[in-house]
């Protein structure tokens, strides 16, 4: 069902900072920040050869990094992201298997464009687990 790992993402509580670590330090290309409000984020995609760095940054009082960064100050990994062909067929087979998918349930549009679900990470190993289903 899953496909290839689209990233992983990083809460990070000084996004410039961070970004300047990606960037500087360890030489990778690195995006402009985006803001994406409906998931009360600000992000930096760091491009890989293979996959991406997602770093995650609070926008907004009701962020759920800001909650992850109170528990985590220094920052630290949030989630892993795989791609899936069918999002709702993956939703339906996950859920029908006991898999608890946060939310509603119903995918909502991510910061590269797709649809994304959330699955909870107590359900798989203590990770918070994105699926993506990218353009065809």
């Amino acid at each position: 069902m899953i496909g290839r790992l689209n990233h992983v993402a990083i809460a990070v509580p000084d996004l410039e900072a961070a970004t300047a670590t990606y960037r500087d330090t360890l030489g990778a290309k690195v995006s402009e920040q985006q803001p994406e409000p409906d998931h009360g984020v600000t992000v930096v995609f760091v491009e890989l050869g293979n996959t991406k760095i997602e770093l995650l940054h609070p926008l907004g009082e009701g962020s759920p990094i800001a909650n992850f960064l109170k528990s985590n100050p220094a920052g630290g990994m949030h989630h892993v992201c795989y791609d899936v062909e069918d999002i709702i067929a993956a939703r339906d087979k996950l859920k029908a298997e006991g898999a608890r998918v946060l939310g509603d349930g119903e995918p909502k549009i991510g910061a590269h464009g797709n649809p994304v679900l959330f699955l909870h990470p107590k359900d798989f190993c203590g990770t918070l687990v994105e699926l993506e289903q990218p353009e065809a």
